[in-house]
This record gives structure tokens, sequence and C-alpha cells, in this order.
């Protein structure tokens, strides 16, 4: 009887441990959210001030990416070269099947009828460079 005694003990023991440790996860975890839900407050506050801006000056407000079109973005981001279909699908991880390049290609496609990505040569897609300023020399 006192080694099942001794054995339930060392499990408690184990599990109030085990506890513990999740607890501070959870902090960690809580703190990290917070900090996440603070960004995302500040960019989207951004946001508006930027659409309102916009507004002021009588510039129309781009229409947001569909769903799917800001990861392939983030793709051309993290690359930092031109890319093809295949290769979006591959960094992606959706399969390099046909109807997988073809859908992305589509994508991409679309992305460069909205002047956010450029195709300077067929099948190769690269980010849309902006467009220096050019100082005005009229100003001083």
């Amino acid at each position: 009887m006192k080694h099942l005694l001794d054995k339930i003990e060392a499990r408690q023991q184990l599990v109030r441990e085990t506890a513990g440790q999740l607890r501070e996860q959870i902090g960690l975890l809580t703190e990290q959210l917070a900090a996440a839900e603070r960004t995302l407050e500040r960019l989207d506050i951004t946001c508006e001030t930027m659409l309102e801006l916009a507004a002021e000056d009588g510039i129309e407000p781009p229409e947001p990416l569909p769903p799917g079109y800001r990861e392939v973005l983030t793709a051309f981001e993290r690359a930092g070269r031109g890319l093809r279909a295949k290769e979006v699908c591959e960094i992606l991880g959706i399969g390099t099947e046909p109807r997988h390049t073809e859908s992305v290609r589509a994508k991409l496609k679309r992305l460069v009828d909205r002047d956010i990505l450029t195709e300077p040569e067929p099948g190769l897609f690269t980010l849309t460079q902006p467009t220096p300023a050019t100082p005005d020399t009229n100003s001083s």
C-alpha cells in the first residue's frame, strides 16, 4: 500500500510541475497575444488614417486583395527576386500539378493587371518597383 501512495505522490508532484510550466507558457502567450493585438490596432488606425488622407486628396483607395493574394505577395517579398508560377506553388506548399500552377499563374496575371507585379519576360513575375520621386526643381 505504501508503494502505491508513493507512486501517487510522485505523479501528483509531476502534474503540479507540469501545471506550473503550462501556467508560465499561458502567461507568455497572453503577453504575446496582447502585443499582437496592440500592433493590429495600430495598423488598423494607420490604414484608416491613410484612407482618410487619400480621400481628402481625392485619391481612390485601392480595392482590397481577395483571399490568397497576400500569401502570393509574401512569397515574392521573401524571395526578393522574380518567380515563376511553379516556384510560387512550391513556396506556398500547394503542389505543382498543372491545376495548381495554372491557378497561381492566373493570380499572378491579375496582380500584373493591378500593377502590383510585372512580367518582364513570359512566365517570370516580379514585384513592381515603386517609381522614384523626382525632386521638385521649382521649389526653394
